[in-house]
Order: structure tokens, then C-alpha cells, then sequence
């Protein structure tokens, strides 16, 4: 199998902060996905979320930087995984320096997931422009890569105004971290192909499409047709650097309860690297965080050992 894997941090255990909050329990835990062969470790974020998601069974996170920074000094080859941050919640410019700088710290780990994000009520408290987030989504892109050029900028959209602005440290990969784009939609495959390195799809039922504003992904196939959509789509465009395809695996979500059979996780993975599926994004289950080193552990030498 050559999938490579990206495991939770937990971080959006917040209600839990002892078990999976602290400086102690980051390093602990990364240092364990670190030592077991994962090829990455993700937080995800939710600065200010609204009381109607998060009493629908929504959640809080850390700040995505300040958990990475520390599972960075944890560790030295684990690679440090944004899964995600929405774009349009920051200044473009803010957000480029918060990824240089964690990328230089770190020597160079840093896989940089975005997504242009749903969630309406956290786009109003933060004073975001939800309606136009795509356009602000594909602006920021362009901002952040003229930054982490090292090279003066001078670029006027929406939000920002640089007259001639220059940023330094420069991310130490060249000319930037890898850029995975999140979400289903035809949009977010165009903006994985035009601007990134990556695509991050992930499950999700018909029923729940209309609530995240992304398309249904309910199976295998569904992923395959969406990963033909990408390939045709960058044909069309005349790209030929190849795309990452990063999946969260079909119930190994975020904060999962109950892990799938070794069996049907061995044929899915399968069908997964066979539709063009190159890296797996996972969670395990966070009662505590000792059965969740367990589980990291005995995950690890089921699927992981021998690659």
C-alpha cells in the first residue's frame, strides 16, 4: 500500500483539555503518531463558532498555529497538517506569515490545507465576506503566493491594499508548502487545479450537502467521478505537475466511535488508492487520550508497517 496517512491532533477537544488540550498532551500525542510511522498529523479550526452548529453538534479546535507549532517542536519529521483553514476568515497576508513562519520553524513540514468555508455565522462574527468568499478564496491565493515570493508585493483587491509590501522569513519549501483545497464542489476542484497541489474531498451524504454547501460524496464511485472531473479539468488547462488526492476514509472521520473491521479498512484503502486516492485523512476514537495512543499504536502496525 502507498497511501500516506495524516492523523488528528485532537484539538478540538476542548471540553477535555487535560487529556488532549495541553503543551504536554500535543507533544505526547504527536510525538506517538510521529514514532508509529503516520506521515502527518492535522488540527482542524473553528475560531468563533455559532451556539446553533455548535448545539447541532458542531465543535471548537485550538488555534490551528499555536497546536502545530508545538507538535512542530515535538517532533522532526512529522509533517504538520492544516485541515482547514478557511480563507476568508483572515487577512490573506496575516495568514501567509502565520504558514511562513510555522514552516520555517519547523524545517520545512508544513502541509497548508484551505477551504473557502460554510459556516455563515462565524463569517458574520469575524467580519468576513461570506457571499463572496470564492472570489475572496481565489484572491487570497494569489496574495499569499506573492508573499511568500520574499519579493515586494504591490496587488489591491477586496480587503487589502499593498502598495509595495515585502514579507519575510520565505517558507523554507519552494516556492511554498504544499496547497491542499478542500470541499466536493466543481469549484473546489477548479481551485485545487488552478492553485494548488492538492484536493481534500471528503464523505458526505446527500442529506448533509446543503447544510456544508459542497456536493455529496456517499461512496467510492462518487470519488472517482470527482477525481476524473479533476484529471479532465487539468488536461483542459494544461497542467501536467500532478495533484495530491487527500480523503478522509469512509468512518474514520474526525472523532470517529467506532473504527471500521481491519477487513473492509484494508479493501477500502484498495479502492481508495485505486481511484487516485494518494493521501488518507483520519481520526480515531478520543474517550482519553491513553486509548487514543492505543488506538494510534495498534492502527499503525495493522496498516502503516511494511510501506
Amino acid at each position: 500500500m502507498s497511501l500516506k496517512f495524516s492523523v488528528q491532533l485532537p484539538t478540538d477537544r476542548v471540553d477535555n483539555l487535560a487529556e488532549f488540550g495541553t503543551a504536554e498532551a500535543i507533544t505526547e500525542v504527536a510525538r506517538a503518531a510521529e514514532a508509529a510511522g503516520y506521515d502527518a498529523a492535522f488540527v482542524t479550526e473553528h475560531p468563533f463558532p455559532t451556539d446553533a452548529w455548535l448545539g447541532t453538534g458542531g465543535h471548537h479546535a485550538l488555534d490551528p498555529f499555536v497546536s502545530l507549532a508545538i507538535a512542530a517542536s515535538a517532533t522532526s519529521d512529522l509533517l504538520l497538517h492544516t485541515n482547514i483553514l478557511v480563507l476568508g476568515y483572515r487577512n490573506p497576508f496575516l495568514t501567509a506569515k502565520a504558514v511562513a513562519s510555522l514552516d520555517a520553524v519547523s524545517g520545512g513540514r508544513v502541509i497548508v490545507g484551505f477551504g473557502a468555508g460554510y459556516l455563515e455565522g462565524e463569517f458574520d462574527a469575524l467580519g468576513a465576506d461570506f457571499a463572496n468568499r470564492n472570489n475572496v478564496s481565489d484572491d487570497a491565493l494569489v496574495a499569499m503566493k506573492a508573499a511568500w515570493s520574499g519579493e515586494s508585493v504591490e496587488m489591491s483587491r477586496s480587503g487589502f491594499h499593498a502598495a509595495g509590501n515585502t514579507m519575510l522569513p520565505t517558507p523554507i519549501q519552494k516556492p511554498h508548502p504544499p496547497i491542499w483545497i478542500g470541499g466536493n464542489s466543481p469549484r473546489a476542484i477548479r481551485r485545487s487545479v488552478d492553485f494548488a497541489q492538492g484536493w481534500s474531498p471528503f464523505p458526505l451524504p446527500a442529506a448533509g450537502a446543503g447544510r456544508t454547501r459542497t456536493a455529496a460524496i456517499e461512496n467510492v464511485d462518487d470519488l472517482a467521478t470527482g477525481i476524473t472531473r479533476m484529471k479532465e479539468y487539468a488536461e483542459k488547462q494544461g497542467r501536467v505537475e500532478p495533484l495530491d488526492v487527500n480523503f478522509v476514509p469512509f468512518g474514520l472521520h474526525m472523532n470517529t466511535r467506532k473504527v471500521p473491521s481491519e477487513e473492509a479498512l484494508h479493501e477500502q484503502f484498495g479502492q481508495l488508492e485505486e481511484a487516485g486516492v494518494t493521501w488518507v485523512t483520519m481520526g480515531l476514537p478520543t474517550k482519553n487520550r491513553g486509548e487514543y495512543l492505543d488506538l494510534l499504536s495498534g492502527f499503525a502496525e495493522t496498516f502503516l508497517a511494511g510501506r
